[in-house]
């Protein structure tokens, strides 16, 4: 088998808006380099990277998936990402061990809100990055005006290297501005091309476009600069060190046509990786954390062997495999190496590159490469494997909050255990995917980035695990609280049957706090007339009747009560008795203290296109919601508010709908506030409604 060391490796990541061609292109490129014999498609459902039953019948990527193949006698490594915004996860993983991130635009729709948002996920990542601008082969496609869309709104570093010579559904010519060529593609979807001398008529643009590329490379380098000004022009190897030195730094980002369906120009965008494109090398170090200090560890092959676990994928077709990048040394089979996390040791089992589902064994690999291993134990995504001798832990992909929640009800009794492995373990494969048990609210609540990414988790779940689930909309966590001074609620529990009885007497003042000042007790008995002894008790009752609530159950939040008198027996007196009596003068109290229900609002960030501000901030208002204000990011505008979390239920579902797929959101906690009186009542009705029904 070939052997790829660091310098001969380049790891791309392809990313993009939902239909934006990722796909496709990953196929084109699989098959231009002989990897695959023949071109699938993503509508007939036979492409390499989209093998799982749910992509197929979909039509789009759920996961991430993970190819390879040799250009130039580099191995090339391809993630390819989903551009569904449930998925967005499986973006944040690949992005992780990428050493480019490739942006794949539309030639018509240009950048849409999902090519900005991955765009700001690879501006974070702190990666080089590429723009292929797919479907030149449409019509109505314009390859420039999406050029001038990315250096106005993504970054004034992108630099035209390659261009279309007829775009258009007749689109088979390329002016490669790296060699001054013109690249001519054969018809059938081949990829091959012959390379011929520009045409006389076309010199003057493609010579004009040339010295803006190199007038680019000149300006990202001082010393090309002041070469450049000295002799007017680049050298050949120049510009290639240039480039290179450019893309590296994150100074250019090289901007490339190509018509993936009918395989026009990937051929062209492969020998721009392989010539220009960094290898993990030149990357050279990465960042890492030993014995709590940050530390550099350098991407060499000699070192002492460690990787890191970006993925986790468990299917019945192939298995549970973690994806990994070797950061340091050697990976091959039969490794013992330590997970920092979980302080535990494991033995690599079988090494493996992938296509997709398909798999090949290889005996090692060296610091850079990508592969995967099977059936490790205890290590999931996100994890690091290290020798003891190194001892590094790297640092964790950060995934984005849930912005979509449900509760789960189970089908059959006795699941409980089934549904929280399974949840558990889905979670180890997706950590964007989270559950946990509310015992406020006495339900099982999982969270996502959005209802298709549930749905199919609830899917999981049941083909996995063989439980099923139906998905329901969450209870509220409410909060109680009062308004008004209850300046004396008093209880007396007496209670006498034959034998020792039960009394307990309290006086209590109930007030309210601030908001967020939470419970206070204040114990101001003189004279002995409760005994010091039954204080914990009068206390204990109190908290008790806080989590459980007085007008519909909820918790209650932000009052101050302060014991100032009561009366014991020396005999029947207890612990119980007064702790009865405490959660009975609270209810009485509380319900003369002006009590009313709070709700939780979250602040809530929407990004849409600007045609859609009238309709999005109209459904912002009738979901009792409050605009904070507008803000722009390029073409698109960015709209804050408040909104009430009973009002968000499914939201992200309906933004796409009105939006035609094209509006993002996020949200997080602000705070609690009163509920409007008519919705205060429906609530406390329904909560009795329930109770009686219990």
């Amino acid at each position: 088998m070939k052997e790829y060391k660091s310098k001969n490796i380049r790891n791309i990541t392809l990313i993009g808006h939902g239909g934006s061609g990722k796909t496709s292109i990953t196929e084109s490129i699989l098959f231009a380099s002989g990897e695959i014999t023949r071109l699938g498609k993503v509508e007939d459902g036979n492409t390499t990277s989209d093998f799982k039953p749910d992509e197929i019948e979909r039509q789009i990527s759920i996961s991430a998936a993970l190819m390879h193949c040799d250009w130039q006698n580099n191995k090339i490594n391809i993630i390819d990402t989903p551009g569904y915004a449930d998925f967005i996860g499986e973006v944040k993983c690949g992005l992780r061990v990428a050493d480019c991130a490739v942006l794949v635009l539309k030639a018509v729709e240009g950048i849409e809100v999902g090519s900005d948002i991955v765009w700001k996920f690879a501006d974070d990542a702190s990666i080089p990055k590429s723009i292929l601008i797919n479907k030149c082969d449409n019509e109505r496609s314009n390859f420039f005006e999406v050029f001038n869309q990315v250096k106005s709104s993504l970054t004034l570093n992108a630099v035209v290297v390659q261009y279309p010579v007829n775009q258009g559904i007749n689109f088979d010519t390329v002016i490669d501005l790296l060699k001054m060529k013109q690249l001519v593609y054969e018809r059938g979807g081949n990829g091959k091309y012959k390379i011929e001398d520009i045409p006389a008529d076309k010199k003057a643009e493609a010579e004009k476009l040339f010295n803006e590329m190199v007038e680019m490379i000149a300006e990202s380098d001082e010393g090309l600069m002041n070469k450049y000004f000295e002799n007017g022009s680049l050298s050949a190897e120049e510009i290639q060190q240039g480039i290179q030195k450019g893309i590296l730094k994150g100074s250019l980002v090289p901007v490339i046509p190509c018509g993936a369906t009918a395989n026009v120009n990937i051929a062209g965008f492969l020998d721009v990786v392989a010539e220009y494109f960094p290898s993990p090398a030149e990357r050279n170090k990465i960042k890492a954390f030993k014995n709590g200090s940050e530390v550099d560890v350098e991407i060499n092959e000699e070192n002492d062997p460690a990787l890191f676990v970006f993925k986790t994928l468990s299917e019945s077709a192939i298995g549970e495999l973690s994806f990994f990048k070797v950061y340091s040394g050697t990976i091959q089979h039969g490794l013992d190496l330590h997970n920092p996390k979980t302080n535990k040791f494991e033995r690599t089992s079988q090494i493996y590159v992938l296509n997709g589902k398909h798999r090949k064994e290889v005996p090692h690999l060296f610091a850079g490469d990508l592969g995967a291993v099977v059936r490790l134990k205890d290590t999931h995504t996100n994890n690091t494997l290290v020798s003891k001798s190194l001892g590094v832990k790297f640092n964790e992909i950060e995934f984005p909050n849930p912005i979509i929640q449900f509760a789960v009800k189970s089908r059959a009794q006795g699941d409980e255990d089934k549904i929280a492995n399974g949840f558990h373990t889905l979670h180890e494969e997706d950590p964007t995917f989270k559950m946990h048990f509310d015992p406020e609210l006495s339900q099982t609540i999982i969270t996502g980035q959005g209802e298709l990414h549930l749905n199919l988790a609830a899917k999981k779940l049941k083909d996995k695990f063989g439980v099923e689930v139906d998905l329901i909309e969450p209870k509220i966590p409410y909060r109680e609280t009062i308004k008004g001074v209850c300046a004396d609620s008093e209880y007396k529990h007496k209670k006498q049957s034959g034998g020792r009885g039960q009394y307990g007497h309290v006086h209590l003042k109930i007030e309210p706090r601030k908001r967020g000042e939470g419970f206070e007790f204040d114990d101001s008995i003189v004279g002995g007339v409760v005994p010091g002894r039954f204080i914990p008790a009068v206390e204990k009752g109190l908290n008790d009747i806080l989590l459980k609530g007085v007008l519909a159950g909820y918790k209650v939040v932000d009052v101050k009560v302060t014991l100032f008198d009561g009366t014991y027996h020396t005999v029947d007196s207890d612990e119980i008795s007064f702790k009865i009596a405490a959660a009975q003068a609270f209810k009485k109290g509380f319900l003369e203290a002006k009590p009313c229900l709070l709700e939780p609002i979250q602040e809530v960030k929407i990004t849409i296109p600007e045609e859609y501000m009238g309709d999005v901030m109209g459904d912002i208002s009738s979901r009792r919601g409050k605009i904070l204000g507008m803000d722009s990011s390029g073409k698109y505008q960015i709209i804050k508010a408040l909104v009430p979390l009973a009002e968000l239920f499914k939201y992200s579902t309906h933004l796409r709908s009105m939006t035609q797929g094209r509006g993002l959101y996020e949200m997080a906690l602000s705070h609690y506030e009163e509920v409007p009186k008519e919705i205060e009542a429906k609530i406390i009705a329904a909560a009795e409604k329930e109770k009686e029904e219990a």
